[in-house]
C-alpha cells in the first residue's frame, strides 16, 4: 500500500477530449493524480495512454500500467464513447459491434480489470451514460443500446462489487463540448435555461468519486438542465 498521504488516482477513459477532458481537468484541479486513456493524443499535463479501451489486451495493460506506475486506483471513469447516426436497415454489424464495444464493452472490460485495485482502496466507478438511455431521436439504436447497458451494468456492478466498491452512472443531455453557436432558443428549451458545459458532468463526477458520496451506490444522475421532464408537443 501507498503512503496514506499520496494523493488519489483517477483512471478516465475517453479521456483525450470533451467531458473526458472536462473531468481529468476538474480531479487535477481536486489534488487527483489523473490517468486519462484514449485513441487519440492527450492535453499536456497529464499521464496519458493511447488505447482502445474496447481491446481486452490494451485495457490490461492500461490498468497494469496504473498498478506499476501510480501503485493505487481510487476512481474508474468509463467515459469512452462513439456514435454511428443512421437508419437501423443500413446499419452494418461491424458498426453495431463497433459502438456496443466501445461505449459498453469497455466498462466491462475496465472494471473487470481495476476491480482488486479499486477494492484495495475502497474507490468509486462512475460510468457515463446519456439521456438516450431512456429517450431517442431518429437513427439512434447502436448509441441508445449502449447507453442502456451501460445504466443497468452501473447498477449490477454497485450490487457485486460493493461495499468495497461504489458505482453509479451519469447521464448527461446536452452538453456544449465543442463551444458551438448557440441560439437563444437553444437555451430557452431547456427547463435549466442553458444548454449545460463540460464542467457540470465533471462537478458530478467529482462529487460521485469524493468522500461525500459515500451513501450512494447504484443510481444514476440525469444532467440534462430538466430536458427529460419537460413534456413537449407539437403546436
Amino acid at each position: 500500500m501507498n503512503e496514506i498521504h499520496s494523493p488519489p488516482v483517477a483512471l478516465i477513459s475517453g479521456g483525450a477530449h470533451g467531458i473526458g477532458a472536462g473531468i481529468a481537468g476538474r480531479l487535477k484541479q481536486d489534488g487527483w493524480r489523473v490517468v486519462t486513456a484514449d485513441l487519440n493524443p492527450g492535453a499536456a499535463g497529464t499521464r496519458h495512454v493511447l488505447a482502445d479501451v474496447a481491446d481486452e489486451a490494451a485495457v490490461s495493460a492500461l490498468v497494469e500500467g496504473v498498478a506499476a506506475r501510480e501503485g493505487r486506483l481510487d476512481a474508474l471513469v468509463c467515459n469512452a464513447g462513439i456514435m454511428v447516426r443512421k437508419p437501423v436497415t443500413e446499419l452494418s454489424l461491424a458498426e453495431w459491434n463497433r459502438v456496443l464495444a466501445t461505449n459498453l464493452t469497455s466498462a466491462f472490460l475496465l472494471t473487470r480489470a481495476a476491480a482488486p485495485l479499486l477494492k484495495q482502496a475502497r474507490g468509486a466507478i462512475v460510468t457515463i451514460a446519456s439521456t438516450r438511455a431512456h429517450m431517442s431521436e431518429a437513427d439512434t439504436e447502436s448509441y441508445s443500446a449502449s447507453k442502456g447497458g451501460i445504466l443497468a451494468l452501473t447498477h449490477a456492478l454497485a450490487v457485486s462489487l460493493g461495499p468495497e466498491v461504489r458505482a453509479n452512472c451519469v447521464s448527461p443531455g446536452w452538453i456544449d463540448v465543442a463551444g458551438e453557436e448557440l441560439r437563444p432558443e437553444d437555451h430557452a428549451q431547456h427547463p435549466a435555461g442553458r444548454v449545460g458545459r463540460v464542467e457540470d458532468i465533471a462537478a458530478m463526477v467529482a462529487w460521485l468519486v469524493g468522500p461525500e458520496s459515500g451513501f450512494v451506490t447504484g443510481s444514476e444522475f440525469i444532467s440534462d438542465g430538466g430536458m427529460t421532464r419537460k413534456m413537449i408537443y407539437a403546436e
